[in-house]
Order: C-alpha cells, then structure tokens, then sequence
C-alpha cells in the first residue's frame, strides 16, 4: 500500500505538470477501450488465483500479451510517455502491481483471497489512474492550430 502511494506521490505530479501543457497527446479512443477492457480482464483473472496458477497459465499469457500490445500501441503515440510511464508501473514484474501479482501468483502456486482482495483494489486503482488520464486528454476536434 505505501509503495502504491509513492507511486502516485510521483506520478501525479508529473500527470499534472504535464497535462497542462501542450507536451501530452490528444484523447485516443483505442488507447481508452484497451485500458478499461484489460482493467476488467486483469482482475477477473485475479479473482482465479486462489486456484493453481498453472491451470490458468495459459489465460495469464494471453492477458499479458494483450497488455504487452496496449504498451506498445501507447509507446508509440506522439506525446505519450506519461502514459507509458504508468504502464510500465503497472506492468513491472519485480513491482508491487498487476506485474509483481502474478509473478508472486507464479512463484506461490496460489495466492490466499485477503490478499487478492487487497491487490484487486490497487491494481484496480492503477488501471483507473491510466483509464482517467487518458479520458481527460483533450480530444482531436478541440485542438486548435
């Protein structure tokens, strides 16, 4: 918990700095649609890790591929790196959120539902701080040149 709020002590400044100057890319509808459908996908899939990781391996692949593509798409957007930034938080293996999840899911066979419980709400948290920057970008039609 006190690793998640450092996070944001550190982001949400930058966020700030950033979204208020012209530096940061315009709304993206895909980047919008991808960020809430693998908000859903992640935590549906850690509600099953009271179950052994290894009969779910195969659906953590291909969640993880998909975020793996998320990344990507947004790595390559103009102006965009606040945004990949979170991702990267989010997505870290050796980091205290979705990434570190399921390495520690991996590594113990199985994770108790207290803990689930406690991961649900801030990786949750995370991927609704991504959703939230995204949809407070401004759109296309209302840059002017």
């Amino acid at each position: 918990m006190k690793i998640t709020r450092l996070y944001l002590t550190l982001l949400l400044p930058l966020c700030l700095f950033f979204g208020c100057s012209s530096t940061i890319s315009t709304f993206d509808q895909t980047a919008y649609t991808q960020v809430t459908s693998l908000k859903v996908d992640a935590l549906d899939l850690m509600d099953k890790a009271t179950e052994n990781y290894t009969s779910h391996e195969s659906e953590v692949k291909a969640l993880q591929l998909n975020i793996d593509k998320a990344i990507e798409y947004d790595k390559h957007r103009p102006h965009n790196e606040i945004t990949t930034q979170m991702w990267t938080i989010l997505n870290d293996p050796q980091g205290h959120l979705f990434g570190g999840f399921l390495v520690k899911w991996k590594k113990d066979g199985k994770c108790n539902a207290a803990y689930i419980v406690d991961k649900k709400k801030q990786i949750s948290n995370s991927f609704d701080q991504i959703a939230e920057l995204e949809s407070k970008k401004i759109k296309p039609a209302q840059v002017t040149q």
